[in-house]
């Protein structure tokens, strides 16, 4: 594990994430619960390949444990990629 793995980097780029919704709307009830936590700074959703993918940015290092946990509570699952 190391610090690129574990977290997900401030910076344009971001880290993908692939996650097991299906509707259009249960992507936004995910992009929305992540837009609540402290550094995330944008969410971007990707519906148009299965599985679904989203992409996370953040202003400072947020843990991928933290993004997982977060989903995880509204009843989704996802996996970094």
């Amino acid at each position: 594990m190391s610090l690129l793995s574990d977290n997900v980097i401030p910076g344009k780029q971001g880290r993908i994430f692939g996650t097991n919704a299906m509707e259009e709307k249960d992507m936004l009830d995910i992009k929305n619960s992540l837009l609540e936590m402290e550094g995330i700074s944008y969410v971007e959703i990707n519906t148009l390949i299965f599985p679904r993918e989203f992409t996370v940015q953040s202003t400072k290092i947020v843990a991928v444990n933290d993004i997982e946990n977060k989903v995880r509570s509204i009843g989704f699952h996802v996996i970094p990629k």
